[in-house]
């Protein structure tokens, strides 16, 4: 058992809210931890899944059946399966905070973003609190060699799969599943190839500016349609838009985010590259390691219940530039450049854009362990050191 970075914070949302949404893409562990962390406190638990019809029988009238079990923590798995779930839920809610009882009541489980918002409307506002369990990320992984994460990705199956031809089988097959059966639960009925192709072009353009129009035109579909197959992969938790930062510093800025496909064994396997050594030599290696890097760290960032920690990046068109830039809830800047070279140098555009933003922290993430002075306010650092740094 790998332990999960996410386990604490995960306890002490069950502790001290009466529900606690756990978000994630399908195979990334979620019942796993849920299930740990009942054991680990030896609570008395109930847990439901939503894909068997046994136990949507269940709750065919929720409000009679959850009455029966309010001395439990009630885990409602896939809940994006039992629609209209969420009224019962408050008012239960609401009847145990009368009884005195006014946490740990209620555990959901969801592979996509928009499960638990298209719940009727109903948001259980101030009822609940969300927390993401994001594929697994260097800091849970420091007995494996970081490469082998970047290559396999972070899904557990393919992580630990016995050789590269299995783990990437396995990746294959989950998009394939996901693809022709999990993507068609979520909104209109689209093409699989359709979508394969769409998944496709963005592992190939991974890390760029998102341009909506020629993604559409080279699908072959307008840029609304287009633009919602963007929006799907995003509320699924596989594919981030970072926005790029934008402050009155009288500079033109680049206003269209970075799009990128979150797991980077998602992305190789999208692209056909079976191992390390087809990965460094094929034209994707260095926008896969970035974005394998900015992962890690906005997961480190946000996985260490400090607050709100923003992520973004910054792009003048006079070519000022910063990989990745972190706002603390104190307002603070982390500048953060990223190459893939052992012997890492900083470019100009990225002290042009310090000296627009003047961050408090200015690093370079490189593939070494050494933690050195590239300047006198800029240090290399590796990605779990610097892991380390933002989530401690």
């Amino acid at each position: 058992m790998i332990n999960r970075i996410l386990s604490t914070q995960l306890a002490d949302a069950i502790a001290h809210s009466p529900a606690v949404a756990l978000l994630g893409p399908r195979q990334v562990g979620k019942t796993t931890l849920a299930l740990e962390i009942v054991n680990a406190n030896d609570r008395h638990a109930l847990y439901l899944d939503m894909e068997s019809e046994r136990d949507r029988a269940k709750l065919a009238q929720p409000e009679l059946y959850l009455a029966d079990h309010l001395d439990k923590l009630v885990i409602l798995d896939e809940v994006h399966r039992a629609p209209g779930l969420f009224p019962a839920l408050r008012g239960l809610i609401d009847q145990s905070r009368r009884a005195g009882r006014r946490a740990g009541l209620y555990l959901l489980l969801g592979s996509a973003s928009l499960d638990l918002l298209k719940q009727t409307g109903e948001t259980l506002a101030g009822r609940i609190a969300y927390l993401e369990l994001t594929p697994f990320q260097v800091l849970e992984t420091q007995h494996l060699p970081t490469d082998v994460l970047w290559v396999r990705g972070g899904f557990p199956e393919s992580l630990l799969a016995p050789d590269n031809a299995r783990s990437l089988r396995w990746r294959q097959d989950f998009i394939r599943t996901y693809l022709e059966r999990d993507i068609p639960q979520f909104g209109p009925r689209i093409a699989a190839e359709t979508l394969r192709r769409f998944w496709g072009m963005l592992a190939h353009h991974q890390g760029g500016l998102l341009n909506t129009s020629q993604l559409a035109r080279n699908l072959g579909v307008d840029v609304k349609t287009a633009g919602s197959y963007l929006d799907l992969l995003v509320d699924l938790l596989l594919v981030r838009r970072l926005p790029p930062w934008h402050a009155n510093l009288g500079k033109r800025l680049v206003k269209s985010p970075k799009v990128y496909v979150r797991d980077s064994g998602l992305v190789h396997a999208l692209l056909g590259i079976p191992d390390k050594e087809s990965l460094l030599g094929h034209p994707v290696v260095g926008q896969s390691w970035e974005c394998f890097v900015i992962e890690n760290l906005i997961a480190a960032a946000q996985g260490g219940g400090k607050g709100d920690v923003q992520a973004y990046f910054y792009r003048t068109s006079g070519g000022a530039e910063i990989d990745l830039l972190l706002a603390w809830p104190d307002d603070r800047l982390w500048a953060i450049e990223i190459k893939r070279s052992l012997a890492p140098k900083v470019e100009r555009g990225f002290y042009a854009a310090c000296a627009d933003l003047k961050p408090a922290r200015k690093f370079v993430v490189y593939p070494g362990q050494e933690r050195y002075r590239l300047a006198e306010d800029i240090e290399a650092i590796s990605l779990v050191g610097l892991a380390e740094e933002i989530h401690d």
